[in-house]
C-alpha cells in the first residue's frame, strides 16, 4: 500500500509540474489550485481514516456491551458529523484560495 501511495503521489506531482502552458508566466508549485487540491486530498484521507477508526471502535463497543448500543450509536454519529465537518471546512478554504 505504501508503494502504491508513493507512486500515486509522485505521478500527481509530476503531472502538475510538467503541465504548463508555453509562454505563460511561471508560478511556484505551491500556489493557488495545487495547494487547495492537496489540502483537500489530505483532509479527505485523514477524515476517512478517522471515520474508519470511529466505526471500528463503535462496533467493538456494541459487541462487548449490547445494552449500550443506543448510546454508542448516538455518540458515534455525532463524532462522525464533527469529523466530516473538518473536510467541509477545508473545502471552503480551498474555494477561498482559488
Amino acid at each position: 500500500m505504501k508503494k502504491f501511495l508513493t507512486t500515486a503521489f509522485l505521478f500527481t506531482l509530476a503531472a502538475v509540474a510538467f503541465a504548463q502552458v508555453p509562454g505563460a508566466p511561471q508560478k511556484s508549485l505551491f500556489e493557488g489550485q495545487f495547494v487547495a487540491h492537496l489540502s483537500l486530498a489530505i483532509a479527505a484521507a485523514g477524515c476517512g481514516l478517522g471515520q474508519g477508526k470511529a466505526v471500528v471502535a463503535a462496533c467493538e463497543g456494541v459487541a462487548r456491551n449490547p445494552q449500550a448500543a443506543g448510546a454508542i450509536r448516538t455518540t458515534m454519529i455525532i463524532g462522525l458529523a464533527l469529523i466530516e465537518a473538518l473536510v467541509i471546512y477545508v473545502l471552503v478554504a480551498a474555494f477561498a484560495i482559488k
